[in-house]
């Protein structure tokens, strides 16, 4: 009777043991689920600042004030036009109403 009364106290000891261990290990994970959560959070509000950043700086205005003073970039207008013929695409479009005859 000694020896099974010894053999139930050490598995209840080893039972209370796991039941430590899991309810540890239950709590670390839900810690780590609490920080995971909370990075994307941060992330969400860098991610939205990061749009609305790159929305500024896509506008039309913009564009245009920075082809103008870094790239020195100017409007087209027909004076500034410069028309160039292919001669080879010409002769070729020249010779297609030959050869249809």
């Amino acid at each position: 009777m000694t020896r099974l009364n010894v053999v139930l106290v050490l598995a209840i000891v080893a039972s209370a043991l796991v039941l430590i261990r899991t309810a540890h290990e239950s709590r670390r994970l839900y810690a780590e689920i609490d920080r995971a959560r909370n990075q994307q959070r941060q992330l969400d509000v860098e991610l939205k600042h990061l749009e609305a950043e790159r929305r500024v700086q896509a506008t039309n205005l913009r564009v245009e004030k920075v082809a103008r003073e870094r790239l020195a970039m100017r409007a087209a207008t027909p004076a500034l036009t410069f028309y160039v013929t292919d001669p080879a695409a010409a002769e070729s479009t020249a010779s297609a109403p030959e050869a249809a005859r």
